[in-house]
């Protein structure tokens, strides 16, 4: 697929892919993929103003590089504080997502195997076998952060058995750890971190099946001040990638009642009627400006074009008076005048709507995500990716859930990625809420950064 983003921005420095090393058949990269780094085409960006100083201390992932990952070829995705990848069906926006959130799993420690259950499937599709019969993929992404840029590029061979024969972690044109696989009879690859001291690297055997960079910890000891600088860049990396929300609201499975649990908000929003019941008794004033936002973008019992519910109205989650074994939460929208409308009245633009805003106004204790719990949550950021952001949206319910992300966006603490058949209503509804134009740096808070992808 190629990409770009508007017209407003330079091309990001772009970020060579794996060493030679880390490429051939003793140290290889995923066999049936070249060899080539990845390249920028020339990125484009449409944003309005900032409207907050941006907080450059917080871990963030500005650069996703799809070097060769399904329909992608050499492919370098710029991503701001608020980013829309814009293209038909086909244009490999869902794969972009799930590239993202695969490596968010692998920062987290997750297993190869656990992040790709089908691996044959992000393979380049004319990719062609070498003569063990191996193909691969290639993916990675950059943060910036305290320790400036920090690049992360894996290799990963899908057939005939799935591993990690590839990795490496740079900065500032420094290799801080590099992996290759050099006997493919054994399950480990061998690997080696900078170190500044009497020794230039140390080496050592890892896993196959789980990144390298967030094990650093484990094995670096910190004494010199190359590996200080190693450590420090692998925090930002694994902090950067680790909160990372992937949804993707599913009405059909929002309209029953649900058990009540953990108040977790699931990454198909089946259990809105649970998280609900939660902020309502835990936080009223962002349960307050959701119920504000369902005034927008909620339509009043008789289901006319254009008709609100009232401004009295009201949003919540109650538990029925049904039996217990019939049990379970469930939303309803009191319209203020008696009238308790449940989700399952409500259209499915109406119901994708409410979870995306849902997701948009709580946070890492409310979604299910993995922080890194060592990390003070100030020095951490959210990251939501929304496939099919516009999908059966109405243009007031987008154009008010893209402000909404806007707002979030703004203050620091989330990004957003979402998917989007068309982009041309948002430099529009953004700049409804403060004017349009032109962002420096990763996209600049209070704007939106487009990517554009095509077949």
């Amino acid at each position: 697929m190629a990409a770009s983003t508007s017209p407003a921005s330079s091309p990001s420095p772009e970020s060579p892919g794996l060493p030679r090393s880390a490429a051939s058949s003793a140290s290889s990269g995923p066999p049936g993929v070249s060899p080539s780094p990845a390249s920028s085409g020339s990125p484009r960006s449409a944003a309005s103003p900032a409207s907050v100083v941006a907080l450059p201390g917080r871990p963030r992932v500005t650069q996703l590089r799809l070097a060769a990952f399904a329909g992608h070829r050499r492919a370098v995705l710029r991503l701001g504080p608020l980013t829309l990848l814009a293209g038909p069906s086909g244009s490999g926006k869902t794969s972009a997502l799930r590239a993202y959130d695969a490596l968010a799993r692998l920062g987290g420690g997750a297993e190869l195997g656990a992040v790709f259950p089908d691996p044959g499937a992000c393979v380049p599709e004319r990719a062609r076998p070498d003569a063990q019969r191996r193909r691969g993929f290639r993916i990675g992404c950059t943060a910036d952060g305290a320790e400036g840029p920090v690049h992360l590029d894996v290799a990963v061979q899908a057939e005939p058995e799935l591993r990690i024969v590839g990795e490496r972690l740079s900065a500032d044109g420094v290799v801080l750890l590099e992996t290759a696989l050099r006997d493919p009879g054994r399950r480990a690859v061998q690997a080696a971190w900078h170190t500044a001291g009497s020794a230039p690297v140390t080496r050592a055997p890892l896993p196959d099946d789980r990144l390298g960079t967030p094990l650093l910890p484990l094995r670096v000891a910190g004494k010199t001040d190359g590996q200080r600088r190693v450590l420090a860049a692998a925090e930002q990396m694994v902090v950067a990638l680790r909160s990372v929300f992937a949804c993707d609201p599913r009405p059909d499975r929002m309209r029953e009642p649900v058990p009540t649990g953990s108040g977790r908000l699931l990454g198909g929003c089946d259990n809105l009627a649970d998280v609900l019941w939660r902020t309502r008794a835990e936080c009223g004033r962002r349960h307050a400006q959701f119920v504000a936002a369902v005034r927008t973008g909620c339509a009043g019992p008789v289901g006319r074009a254009g008709c609100r519910a009232p401004r009295s109205a009201r949003a919540r989650a109650s538990p029925p008076r049904a039996p217990r074994a019939r049990g379970g939460a469930r939303a309803l929208i009191d319209r203020g005048d008696g009238t308790r409308t449940g989700l399952a009245r409500l259209g499915y633009g109406e119901l994708r709507y409410l979870a995306l805003a849902l997701v948009l106004f709580t946070g890492p204790g409310v979604l299910e995500v993995d922080p890194a719990g060592e990390v003070p949550a100030a020095l951490q950021t959210l990251t939501v990716l929304a496939d099919g952001f516009d999908r059966g949206l109405d243009v007031d319910q987008r154009a008010e859930l893209l402000r909404l992300a806007a707002r979030m966006c703004d203050r620091g603490h989330i990004r957003f990625v979402g998917a989007v058949a068309d982009a041309s209503w948002a430099a529009g509804a953004v700049g409804a809420a403060g004017g349009a134009g032109a962002a420096g740096g990763d996209g600049g808070p209070g704007g939106v950064t487009v990517v554009h992808l095509e077949p």
